[in-house]
């Protein structure tokens, strides 16, 4: 997952239109729009301000996608989570033996949530 998808997963999990989320960091809405579209890349400045707007977003897990405590040797962060009328319900599967788990993500009651990857 490139940075431009984790901008757009952060969007997705607060759901947020890309100019409510440029309103919400406080960029100009173009900014996001040249960013969605691939013309320009992330600037320090948008990325400081994600993080600032964002506080329980991990700056490692933004920047390089890392979310282990022995990747990043601290402990990852949450992100909230929007508020749902209802949850899915999983589907029980049964693993033979050739699956491998690649991430597992953990929802809390309070609308937060860590995610713990394979590396």
């Amino acid at each position: 997952m490139e940075l431009l998808d984790r901008i757009q997963y952060l969007m997705k999990l607060n759901n947020l239109s890309p100019s409510a989320f440029a309103d919400k960091i406080d960029v100009q809405r173009s900014s996001m729009s040249h960013l969605l579209s691939g013309r320009n890349k992330p600037s320090l400045e948008f990325i400081q301000k994600v993080i600032v707007a964002f506080p329980k977003v991990s700056a490692d897990w933004l920047l390089y996608g890392k979310t282990n405590v022995s990747e990043t040797n601290s402990p990852p962060q949450e992100t909230t989570l929007p508020k749902t009328e209802t949850s899915p319900t999983p589907t029980p599967t049964t693993n033979n033996g050739s699956k491998k788990i690649k991430k597992i993500v953990v929802f809390y009651e309070d609308n937060t949530f860590e995610e713990f990857a394979q590396s």
